[in-house]
């Protein structure tokens, strides 16, 4: 019984499907996991509780934690309520999920992305700044996925050896603490020749909270620390992941001699094309950053994407100009093992600043790390316009896929209180041997629509979501 009454506006709905597949990945897949769902306007600074919140508001809620595993339940204080608008909107969701409960468990998630998390990782890195150094990396990982369509699972650091067999990248969004078997875990998985990407301080600590001298996945990473580990201290890990600083990032090689932008004589000759991870910004050099990066010796074989630019003036006006333009500390490196395995390692906490500035440029840019170091092994393109959470799973003889539209007056803001449709979406999904993929039922509209079955892939297109859409493939 999961006590996770509403969703907070950083974290969006999304959140409660994340939570269903994080306790899901604890408990079993076979395991009923209900959620008490709150019915009256539950947020701060105050709970109404004899108030309704909207039918959109707690609609969505519970149908994103369907989306993740959830069964839901609700509550409400006091069983006589003078605001009768807070029964209304259980109903409907109650009766789509009777009729449909066969395709809502005993399934197993389809990814192949794993987010690790830890619960050692908050007590002994995040302590009493779990928030800021735990929370926010790991949200700006997973909205980066939900935003670019690409299914994943939260995946403990304690399962890696028994829940990966299906993964091809694994991601460790600032997981400072990592035990000498989670590491261990974690060499097996990238032996096996898959992907992995690190932001932040992953690996830095040990089981404890105590700062090892190097990264223990340092070799992995192609990247190492120059500094003693004694000068760290808990104020300035604080102050490195609060701080909010007027930096940037260079990319590599720079290409603005070839734009068509004005010039000013200074432009370095361009040395050649760029790497696919920074795919779509061929007409900028520097991406807006935010925090803070300190020197690394980076080994021979890695390649450097982008450095940093440290901070100067914002106001006035005048001068803002780069006093610094350009260091060779790195923010970000690439590294291939020996096996083929894609390395992406990432000081500059990109997924922290996604989660607190919602840049769409740090959005972008995790998302082509994690489709280059999986080798583009993502079972799922889903194109339109939108925000829309996606989530597969698979029983046998069939796949089923939700799909929740995120997009509403309220998106970022709660309560929602008018939805806004969106489509059409075109689907590709990657089949299972046991799936023909060409027959489709969506549960929501009620409709039966044909797919185009090519290379193992099965395609469709939807015309409209209002709120979400369940499709089932065979």
């Amino acid at each position: 019984m999961l006590d996770a009454q509403s969703r907070i506006n950083l974290g969006g709905f999304q959140q409660n499907s994340d939570t269903g597949k994080r306790i899901h990945g604890l408990v079993g897949w076979d395991k009923i996991i209900a959620e008490s769902m709150a019915l009256y306007n539950h947020g701060a600074p105050h709970h109404f509780r004899l108030a309704s919140t909207t039918a959109q508001e707690v609609q969505m809620w519970m149908l994103e934690g369907i989306a993740g595993g959830i069964a839901p339940w609700w509550h409400i204080v006091s069983g006589y309520q003078e605001d009768s608008r807070m029964f209304h909107p259980v109903e409907p969701v109650y009766r789509w999920h009777k009729a449909n409960e066969e395709f809502l468990f005993k399934r197993m998630p389809v990814a192949t992305v794993g987010v690790v998390w830890s619960e050692d990782n908050t007590n002994y890195y995040g302590r009493d700044e779990a928030s800021l150094l735990v929370d926010l990396p790991m949200r700006g990982i997973t909205q980066a996925l939900v935003r670019a369509r690409i299914p994943y699972i939260p995946l403990n650091a304690d399962h890696i050896d028994r829940d990966a067999a299906q993964l091809s990248l694994l991601i460790l969004p600032n997981i400072g603490v990592l035990t000498e078997d989670q590491i261990a875990s974690i060499r097996r998985f990238v032996k096996k020749g898959g992907g992995l990407i690190a932001t932040g301080e992953s690996s830095l600590y040990n089981k404890f909270g105590n700062r090892r001298r190097d990264y223990a996945l340092g070799d992995l990473f192609g990247t190492h620390l120059v500094t003693r580990p004694e000068i760290s201290s808990r104020a300035s890990l604080r102050s490195w992941a609060s701080s909010s600083h007027h930096t940037y990032l260079r990319l590599t090689p720079e290409l603005r001699r070839n734009v068509d932008s004005p010039k000013n004589g200074t432009e370095p000759i361009v040395t050649g094309g760029r790497h696919p991870v920074l795919r779509g910004f061929d007409e900028t050099d520097i991406l807006a950053f935010g925090g803070l990066l300190g020197p690394l010796r980076t080994d021979t074989g890695a390649q450097v994407l982008a450095t940093f630019i440290p901070e100067f003036p914002t106001h006035p006006p005048e001068m803002a100009w780069m006093r610094v333009p350009k260091t060779d500390i790195p923010g970000l490196i690439l590294n291939t093992t020996s096996e083929g395995s894609r390395i992406a390692y990432m000081p500059a906490d990109l997924d922290r600043q996604f989660a607190n500035r919602n840049l769409p440029d740090h959005g972008n840019l995790l998302a082509n790390l994690v489709r280059w170091a999986s080798s583009d092994d993502i079972p799922l393109a889903v194109e339109g316009v939108g925000l829309v959470d996606c989530n597969m799973y698979h029983q046998p003889g069939r796949l089923i896929l939700h799909i929740a539209n995120l997009t509403s007056a309220g998106t970022w803001r709660k309560p929602t209180d008018e939805l806004i449709p969106i489509g059409p979406i075109s689907v590709r999904i990657k089949l299972t041997k046991d799936v023909k993929g060409g027959n489709l039922n969506l549960l929501v509209a009620g409709q039966k629509i044909a797919a185009v079955v090519k290379e193992g892939w099965s395609q469709f297109k939807i015309s409209s979501i209002r709120n979400h859409e369940v499709i089932v493939i065979t």
